[in-house]
């Protein structure tokens, strides 16, 4: 079992999110530490290309169709030492719309994957898809560059994972009645008194106390850490303030940005050549940051008392 699961997802494409998960996952292997990359981009995997890897034998899609009993059977060696990669499914046309049931047992095999770490590069936008793997992971990384609509498509990525966690939370209480509220929480123009998480969870309160403050000490709790990607300037850096009080003010939580990464030429130029950043450019200023960013993680982990 893994001793430390990382989400990796973003608001929407082309932020750079699985060129950070391919890279985060190198560094970490390069710290010694034994990494699995997990493609959960369903329907649009690609991380085995940025990790130059241009054949295998078995992916999800082996999977999910049951040519393979168990996922380990479809973990490749690359040619980084101490990682391996699940490759993406792509190939079956539904697969970005797994059952439930599909979902489950996806995870419930990844988290018996044998590492210190695994990387999970979920899809980029707010599917439950997304949301569902988000969930099993100790640690989730939303990927954002400073414009302002990236932005607020990270507002709605974060908003959309905790209504989704609360009506997990609320089915497994049975209370129908919390779940018809955060339906109704859903239409804003229609019930403005429910527009906030304060709003939501006063109304919620009314309905089973009990259950209402549980759900809000749980949500309070949540804490989402942001990776500004290709930051040019100082006002680029600064965009992560704006993020914390959107979601503190209609939320109730708040957002950490873990790291700025700047924008690097050296990453398109790798892409093309399909080497990886890290191994490719090793001093150029997206790896200096992506091997700050595994450092900063692993002295958290210490911190924690996680030994690796």
């Amino acid at each position: 079992m893994p001793q430390e699961i990382i989400a990796i997802y973003g608001p929407k494409g082309g932020v750079g999110k699985s060129s950070i998960s391919a890279n985060l996952s190198i560094a970490f292997a390069q710290l010694k530490k034994r990494v699995i990359a997990v493609d959960l981009d369903l329907g649009g995997a690609n991380l085995h290309v940025l990790l130059g890897i241009k054949d295998y034998k078995y992916s999800l899609d082996d999977f999910i169709l049951k040519k393979i009993t168990d996922l380990s059977e479809a973990l490749i060696p690359t040619q980084i030492s101490n990682l391996k990669v699940i490759c993406g499914g792509s190939q079956l046309p539904d697969i970005a719309n797994l059952q439930y049931a599909q979902k489950v047992k996806i995870i419930n095999h990844i988290i018996k994957l044998q590492s210190d770490i695994i990387i999970l590069d979920l899809a980029a936008g707010s599917s439950f898809n997304v949301v569902d793997f988000l969930f099993i992971a100790n640690k989730g990384f939303i990927i954002t560059t400073p414009e302002i609509t990236s932005l607020i498509n990270v507002y709605s990525v974060i908003k959309t994972s905790v209504f989704r966690w609360l009506e997990l939370f609320f089915r497994t209480k049975k209370n129908q009645e919390l779940i018809n509220l955060l339906q109704e929480a859903k239409d804003v123009k229609k019930n403005p008194h429910l527009a906030t998480m304060d709003g939501f969870f006063k109304e919620a309160s009314i309905i089973d106390i009990k259950i209402a403050e549980v759900a809000k000490n749980r949500v309070l709790k949540l804490k989402p850490l942001i990776i500004i990607n290709r930051v040019q300037t100082k006002n680029d850096i600064a965009v992560g303030d704006v993020l914390h009080t959107l979601t503190a003010q209609y939320l109730g939580i708040g957002t950490d940005v873990i790291i700025t990464i700047p924008e690097d030429d050296a990453v398109r130029n790798s892409i093309k050549i399909m080497i990886p950043t890290l191994i490719k450019y090793p001093i150029s200023p997206f790896s200096l940051s992506i091997k700050q960013l595994a450092l900063k993680v692993l002295n958290q982990l210490n911190t924690e008392g996680k030994v690796l």
